[in-house]
């Protein structure tokens, strides 16, 4: 491994597993959270929430095979897939169990991570998850994806790339933005296979299997997800919905202070103490 510091109390390391190098950021000592982003982002979505939860937790963020700084994946990608390098990820910093936290695409590897090993999640944390079945997957078959854009040698590219997200963000904040942009940049063509890797996913065959406590946050300002959340919530037994009000696609980026508030206590209340 090798590491770095970056921000107040957060260290960045690079760890070696079964599929390849994975980027990390991790703040803090104690139960473990793994936190998981959504699609074309990094480790960097989480940068204001890994020192609020690093308070009390190991608050880990990875970045997603293709995506920030870690290796590409080795086999065609998928969410099983990631699933299966994030499990990776926690055998290698000798983590049998954790709490793991996903948001957008990062929720469907964790509720895949959820289904295919119970035993290593003890709880879930599911923040604008997308509800995949067969009705979206013939949706979207063959559909163009948001951050599906042409290369131009003029640049032009980048307008449009700022333009087709800049709705689904908070009106004026270039910060969040630019963030965007300049993850989508470095990830290349994975910043539009990630959505179709997510439309592909066969969710609705798993999410009845998850059984450990589970939070489904829903962002109202967010219209990709908030409208499904109470089938996701409704599909996982025992589940706990919470809406965030005025949250976006960007929601742990632009409210790191509520939405880290919503994930402690759940995982004070349901992992760490159990």
């Amino acid at each position: 491994m090798t590491a770095s510091k970056t921000g107040p109390g957060v260290e960045r390391r690079f760890v070696t597993t079964e599929h390849g190098r994975i980027h990390t950021a991790i703040a803090g000592a104690g139960f473990p959270v793994l936190l998981l982003h959504q699609t074309p982002r990094s480790w960097d979505e989480y940068r204001d929430v890994l020192p609020l939860l690093g308070r009390d937790f190991r608050a880990i963020a990875m970045d997603t095979p293709g995506f920030g700084d870690s290796d590409r994946p080795n086999g065609a990608p998928s969410i099983e897939l990631w699933a299966e390098t994030a499990l990776a990820l926690l055998d290698a910093l000798q983590e049998p169990r954790a709490a793991i936290v996903g948001h957008h695409t990062g929720a469907a590897i964790a509720v895949e991570m959820a289904a295919s090993a119970p035993a290593r999640v003890r709880a879930l944390v599911l923040s604008a998850c997308p509800f995949v079945d067969a009705a979206r997957r013939a949706k979207h078959e063959g559909m163009r994806v948001i951050d599906e854009v042409e290369t131009r040698a003029d640049g032009a590219h980048l307008t449009e790339l700022w333009a087709r997200r800049q709705p689904f963000y908070p009106a004026g904040d270039t910060d969040l933005l630019q963030r965007f942009v300049v993850d989508a940049l470095r990830c290349g063509e994975m910043a539009a296979e990630g959505h179709r890797v997510v439309n592909r996913y066969r969710m609705e065959d798993r999410l009845g299997q998850i059984r450990c406590p589970t939070l489904v946050i829903a962002p109202t300002a967010d219209p990709h997800v908030h409208p499904v959340a109470p089938k996701v919530a409704g599909a996982i037994g025992g589940s706990i919905l919470r809406e965030l009000s005025g949250g976006m696609v960007p929601l742990p980026d632009q409210l790191p202070e509520a939405f880290a508030g919503l994930v402690h206590a759940f995982v004070a209340a349901h992992a760490a103490k159990s």
